[in-house]
């Protein structure tokens, strides 16, 4: 019954950010940005839209941000139409909700984080995100963004410039 309860809370979307964390799975079906993806889920009616999800733990660059291009089509090389787990967390200020997202057992934030496609995101007051080691050995390693000569995070360069505008919806 609590699998086909998270189910239905999944796939419609209704879980509110206090609510209880689901479990489910589906299929990639877009990527908008380095930590924003859509899963159809499985056992969603047919027409049902993707859930938009944002990656647990992590802040990719926007896509008109210097490496934004470089981690969306990071994302998308590596889950884009491929089957992911799902246990959603909460959900965002953007509606989203927030998933730690797994493919092949494999954590896809800690993926991003490690390749040096985005950072490991920390709430306020807390020096650390959930990935700091992974970003810690990227930084070391100058992978991908941390390549840069002063990358700048993305809530710093959305304080500045906004969001980009081509992608708002």
């Amino acid at each position: 019954m609590r699998a086909r309860w998270c189910g239905l809370v999944l796939a419609v979307v209704a879980a509110v950010a206090a609510g209880p964390a689901c479990a489910g799975g589906g299929v990639v079906t877009h990527v908008t940005d380095g930590d924003t993806l859509w899963v159809r889920m499985d056992g969603a009616r047919a027409g049902a839209k993707p859930l938009k999800l944002r990656l647990q733990g992590i802040d990719a660059p926007e896509r008109c941000q210097a490496w934004g291009p470089q981690a969306h089509d990071a994302l998308a090389g590596h889950v884009l139409k491929r089957r992911v787990d799902v246990q959603t967390k909460a959900r965002d200020v953007y509606h989203r909700a927030v998933a730690r997202v797994t493919l092949e057992g494999e954590d896809v934030g800690a993926w991003m984080v490690t390749h040096g496609h985005a950072w490991s995101d920390h709430p306020p007051h807390h020096r650390q995100g959930p990935y700091a080691a992974q970003e810690a050995r990227a930084r070391a390693g100058r992978r991908g963004l941390f390549s840069l000569p002063d990358p700048m995070e993305p809530k710093a360069f959305r304080r500045m410039h906004g969001a980009c505008p081509s992608l708002r919806h």
